[in-house]
């Protein structure tokens, strides 16, 4: 089926789907390490690129080929590009695109791991990175260098929750000749398209909502154009880190809910984001979808709802917020996000523990923040169990 003229949620559930020979009516797990030829002239017009047959599942593979073309449709590109994580999709991209004697631009509240390889390895290499806040745009001008060869943002930022205007930087980056890049990771293709809005690249942690059951891990890249497209494969092919066919069936599986369980999690995130804005024992609250958001018009402009993702601090800074999160019962106290169920972490000691603590204050990572993502449960229980563990506080 063409799906290129199909509604979103159709192309859910069928973009990247294939004629298979036995009429599965799902897309089959290829769990094969190596295809064989029809003969040997197949086999040189497949090494050649004269003939599209797989060859080796680390180079390409129908299941994972059917979820590259999914996602790719979903957000609008050329192509995917399926890892084995999210910092497989990463560590790609900056391969590809970053040589010796390259400056990357990258907002400075970025995931730690996406932050971290570039300070403690890229730059063993000679490549340079200057991390801004990026929510605003003359900062991001001042950042530029003549060898400046990206603009890597993420928005909203995990897990501040400021919020980049992607399209001032696409003008930004085209009057640079840079490559826009952005981890569209927090919102999915459902509620953000970036490369509808000027970007380069977009890539994905499918783990989170793509996926949205918490049970694989895997990334994904989708390029504008054939060009990037084929730079950064290569890139992935190189690095082997190719997502495993079994990967790209249980991601194919779970994308197929994407807009529902969206939907469900983020009325619930208002829900919460609502109770705890009028909380004593709460000092501050980050979620776009309150007016009180000081981005609040960018992310009505930008996205298509406001997600399940939120951050806020308590007014007994860290200790209170540890305490907690040590009473919560229903939310699990568990790094990762976007899935079915309501997580919450301290990203200072967990997932940015990486960063020095001077680059975690100054990208607003301060040691109160405490990051929830909102699942699909019964708000009511959700509520309830955030109101037990206040108590506690």
């Amino acid at each position: 089926m063409n799906t290129l003229d199909k509604g979103f949620d159709t192309k859910l559930i069928h973009a990247g789907a294939f004629e298979e020979p036995y009429g599965s009516a799902t897309v089959p797990i290829y769990q094969t390490s190596t295809f064989k030829f029809k003969s040997a002239q197949h086999g040189a017009d497949c090494f050649s690129g004269k003939s599209d047959g797989y060859i080796y599942t680390r180079i390409g593979n129908p299941t994972i080929k059917a979820l590259e073309r999914n996602i790719a449709e979903l957000e609008g590109g050329f192509d995917g590009i399926a890892t084995s994580s999210g910092m497989g999709a990463v560590s790609s991209v900056y391969m590809a695109l970053l040589g010796a004697g390259a400056h990357i631009v990258s907002a400075d509240a970025v995931y730690g791991p996406a932050r971290g390889i570039l300070e403690t390895d890229f730059s063993r290499f000679n490549v340079e990175a200057t991390f801004v806040n990026t929510s605003r745009i003359e900062n991001i001008k001042a950042a530029i260098r003549p060898n400046t060869k990206v603009l890597y943002i993420e928005t909203p930022a995990n897990p501040t929750m400021e919020m980049t205007d992607i399209a001032a930087c696409a003008k930004l980056a085209k009057e640079h000749n840079l490559i826009l890049v952005v981890d569209n990771t927090f919102c999915s293709p459902y509620l953000q398209k970036p490369l509808a809005l000027g970007a380069d690249v977009v890539l994905h942690s499918v783990t989170k909502f793509i996926n949205g059951h918490a049970d694989i891990v895997g990334g994904v890249i989708v390029t504008k154009n054939e060009e990037l497209y084929k730079k950064i494969r290569h890139s992935m092919v190189y690095l082997g880190c190719n997502m495993d066919p079994t990967q790209a069936f249980m991601v194919l599986r779970g994308v197929k809910t994407l807009s529902i369980r969206i939907e469900r999690a983020q009325e619930n995130a208002m829900k919460v984001a609502e109770f705890l804005s009028k909380h004593p024992k709460v000092a501050w609250i980050k979620y776009p979808g309150l007016p009180s958001y000081p981005q609040y018009e960018l992310a009505k402009k930008q996205m298509n709802g406001f997600g399940s993702m939120m951050s806020f601090g308590l007014k007994g800074g860290y200790e209170a917020g540890r305490k907690m999160m040590d009473h919560v019962h229903l939310a699990l106290l568990a790094v990762s996000l976007g899935g079915v169920e309501t997580l919450i972490q301290h990203p200072a000691s967990m997932t940015h523990a990486g960063i020095s603590k001077e680059n975690k204050l100054a990208a607003g990572i301060t040691d109160d923040l405490i990051r929830f993502s909102v699942g699909i449960e019964d708000i009511n229980d959700i509520i309830e169990d955030l109101k037990h563990a206040l108590e506690a506080v």
